[in-house]
């Protein structure tokens, strides 16, 4: 297993990598919608943090040598399921047919109290 990590986007706030490489499976842990550049939150509406959490498994991917079209699987945690019209309409923005397989769920509680995170299987 390889640790995979990208300057662009948040280090891990944990004793886990940003994403790992198993067998050319690259598994992207959950990324927060936090903008490098500023250690914050891309804006405290969910349409910010939605684009902002898919903009940093972008870079990770990146990181891999891969491309948002190679993600087979997503998860999205939402802190209200309120948003999930406005996450659908970003989400849509990211993937095209075939769209990767999707679960949503809506959680108590997210880290540093995020709207939104995201976490990807994508393949070499």
């Amino acid at each position: 297993m390889k640790a995979i990590n990208s300057s662009k986007a948040p280090g891990a706030i944990g004793p886990y990598s940003q994403a790992v490489d198993k067998d050319g499976f690259i598994f992207v842990s959950g990324q927060l919608p936090i903008d490098e550049n500023t250690g914050e939150f891309a804006g405290e509406d969910i349409a910010s943090q939605a684009k902002q959490s898919l903009e940093n498994i972008k870079y990770i991917l990146e990181e891999a040598g891969l491309e948002m079209k190679d993600i087979s699987k997503t998860t999205i945690l939402l802190k209200d399921l309120e948003d999930f019209v406005i996450v659908n309409k970003i989400y849509g923005e990211y993937f095209s047919v075939p769209y990767p397989a999707r679960a949503t769920y809506e959680v108590a509680r997210l880290p540093k109290d995020a709207l939104i995170e995201i976490e990807a299987i994508a393949k070499k």
